[in-house]
């Protein structure tokens, strides 16, 4: 993430966040919003997203770090409204939860035309769980699975995957297996800018989503969802029901700081 971002512009942000080449580049910025304590822009390769999970928890540490505070309490602005975050941090390491927007759902889906485009088959999908469009701040695709051999075996195809995306108004394709009473698995697959398909070692706006559309359906309150396993890159990320809206939180580690210089 970039401090003391003011007198960036969008165009500007956008060419760091290709150069960074990193899934999000976030830029912190004074807000514009009243009891707001700073506005975050969440730049892709592609563009700039209304809403991500992972960037705000990371810049909400990273805002902390610089302001030397090792427990704060923040409210960031984005486009999809104001988040409070709570961050602790100890060392290079920090713990960090973010209250996600009131849950909107879309209309159900066919589970043959998503669960195509990873190369699985309709049968693979939760009868009681058709996938459905849900936010909690940004559009994901939920889409429940009955194993998970049939999420490890999962290939989504760009092209198919491009045309999913644009129609239903999502961003991130999440396939997710979530046994009664246990921890979720999940992956979430989503497109550069280039048009190829990028999977997502952890995606917090997702998590949200997914626990929204599980506590609407079955009344799950609660859930440990773990993802990044298949490619290597493990995570676990926690989600609970607080009023009408999901808490999201999971663990932040600072690997690199520097100066950027324009």
């Amino acid at each position: 993430m970039v401090h003391d971002a003011d007198d960036l512009d969008d165009a500007t942000m956008l060419a760091l966040a290709r150069e960074t080449r990193l899934s999000e580049t976030t830029f912190v910025q004074r807000a514009s919003e009243s009891g707001a304590d700073y506005r975050n822009r969440i730049f892709t390769l592609a563009g700039e997203l209304a809403f991500a999970g992972h960037p705000s928890l990371g810049t909400a540490v990273a805002v902390a770090r610089a302001r030397g505070e090792s427990q704060a309490r923040f409210v960031q602005q984005t486009t999809a409204g104001l988040q409070p975050i709570e961050v602790r941090l100890d060392g290079d390491r920090a713990q960090a939860a973010m209250l996600q927007e009131p849950a909107s759902f879309g209309p159900e889906l066919d589970p043959a035309d998503v669960l195509g485009v990873a190369s699985l088959a309709a049968k693979e999908s939760v009868a009681q769980l058709p996938p459905q469009p849900v936010s909690t701040g940004l559009w994901q695709l939920i889409a429940p699975l009955r194993s998970a051999a049939a999420l490890a075996r999962a290939e989504p195809d760009a092209h198919a995957l491009a045309e999913l995306s644009q129609a239903a108004g999502t961003t991130v394709l999440y396939l997710a297996h979530c046994p009664p009473g246990g921890d979720a698995r999940a992956r979430g697959f989503l497109l550069d800018a280039a048009g190829r398909t990028l999977e997502d070692p952890a995606t917090g706006s997702a998590a949200g989503p997914l626990l929204a559309y599980l506590h609407r359906r079955t009344g799950r309150r609660e859930l440990r969802i773990r993802q990044g396993d298949e490619m290597g890159r493990p995570s676990v990320l926690t989600a609970s029901l607080s009023g009408d809206r999901v808490e999201v939180s999971g663990n932040v580690v600072t690997l690199v700081e520097g100066t950027l210089r324009l």
